[in-house]
């Protein structure tokens, strides 16, 4: 029996209800979140520190987002200098498994967390799941949605009965919506980060599940007519530019200030929004505005998500003490337990019993486009994909030509093609 084994929800219980007498144990956390979510974070940091005052206390450190942070850990890990829990994107899990520098998650951590497998939606623990060995706890889940300014739509006549943009459900009405924006004299109906392949991924690989699309089939990527669907996505929204419906060569952060000023009435971008929006109105500078699932462009919902999970490094000749696993297993467990205020990043939270709460019911606009878990789409479980990976960086080249009409779709995805399975 190994140590974890031995130690396990005793050793956890030990930490929490031995008291002064027993040493405090200083957890070392590395996290990549800014921001709306980045205060949020801190705040549940907190809140862990104050409930744990003298067992537990997590030393945190904010590190630069993608590549910086995941080269780091793999630098760290390898000299056994890497921290005692990081935050990890699911997408990124088999490049790490690769690389050796995640430890699985056994059962016995399952016990000592307090939580099940069984809390988890299926699709949400497969993205943290190599050759059937789980690798990080998720946290969340974070789509992207589409968000809407309700001010703006009512005008023109575009809001259903229940709140909602027209259209929501075929290309054809969604773009009828678009185009009765723009002859509304809204100066841009939809802001996308067309300037910017990486982003675009997301709505483009959409697109692609909309109609059962794969980007990797047994290890190859397009194959059969996977091409023409990407060449169907990347079309429509190519269309959307040309006709003046969709913002062109739109960096990040001009899409957000975008919609925000009320230039664009629509926006694609991911659920880490809503705190933006949310604080904007309770400062009286913004409008009323909602959040929603992606429009059925094609033939059913899908939508692109990753999860933001927590992993324990491997750290090369290290060995992680009982009592200190027993320490980074309470941080898990307990902010599984406390997700709820992590729903106030937009993020949808991965653990069942928080999201099937009724206060989270109650939430908006969560409660709004939380259904879409039932359609989420995850990236390709292959070392090359993930957020900064090399798929994102082979496609974000064809991607900004082709949306911003300077390349044809079709050119495009022989290009894509080629590069990705050339890799």
């Amino acid at each position: 029996m190994n140590a974890v084994s031995r130690f396990g929800a005793a050793a956890v219980a030990a930490l929490v209800v031995a008291g002064p007498a027993a040493a405090q144990e200083t957890v070392v956390w590395w996290d990549f979140l800014s921001g709306g979510d980045g205060v949020r974070m801190k705040q549940l940091i907190d809140d862990f520190n104050a409930a744990h005052d003298g067992q537990i206390a997590i030393d945190a450190t904010t590190l630069e987002w993608g590549t910086p942070f995941y080269s780091k850990v793999q630098t760290s890990a390898a000299v056994g200098e890497a921290p005692d829990i990081m935050t990890y994107h699911a997408s990124r899990i088999p490049l790490a498994v690769e690389q050796g520098v995640l430890q699985p998650i056994t059962e016995a951590d399952w016990q000592a967390m307090g939580l099940s497998p069984s809390d988890y939606d299926p699709a949400t623990l497969e993205a943290a799941t190599v050759d059937g060995q789980i690798y990080a706890v998720p946290f969340d889940t974070h789509p992207i949605v589409l968000y809407y300014n309700k001010d703006v739509l009512a005008e023109a006549g575009l809001l259903t009965e229940d709140g909602l943009p027209m259209g929501l459900d075929s290309r054809e009405g969604f773009t009828a919506t678009l185009q009765a924006l723009k002859d509304h004299g809204v100066a841009f109906p939809m802001a996308s980060v067309t300037a910017d392949g990486n982003f675009m991924f997301r709505t483009i690989y959409s697109l692609m599940a909309q109609q059962d699309g794969e980007l990797l089939t047994d290890g190859e990527f397009l194959a059969g007519d996977n091409g023409e669907k990407l060449q169907n996505a990347l079309s429509v929204l190519a269309e959307w530019t040309e006709a003046g419906l969709q913002s062109t060569y739109t960096d990040y952060p001009a899409t957000v200030a975008l919609f925000t000023s009320g230039e664009a009435a629509m926006m694609i971008n991911g659920v880490w929004e809503v705190p933006t929006m949310m604080d904007a109105q309770a400062a009286g500078n913004l409008f009323e505005w909602g959040a929603v699932e992606l429009p059925v462009i094609f033939d059913h919902p899908a939508t692109y998500a990753d999860s933001h999970a927590f992993a324990i490094p491997a750290n090369q000749g290290v060995e992680m003490s009982p009592e200190k696993r027993a320490a980074v297993l309470e941080v898990m467990g307990w902010m599984a337990k406390n997700s709820l205020f992590w729903a106030t990043a937009g993020h949808i939270p991965a653990y069942g019993p928080v999201t099937q709460s009724e206060d989270y019911k109650a939430m908006q606009p969560n409660a709004t486009y939380s259904s879409l878990t039932a359609n989420m789409i995850f990236d390709p479980k292959t070392p090359l994909a993930g957020v900064a990976g090399p798929i994102f960086d082979v496609m974000s080249t064809y991607f900004v030509p082709t949306l911003n009409g300077e390349m044809d779709p079709a050119e495009a995805v022989e290009e894509i093609r080629y590069e990705l399975n050339d890799m």
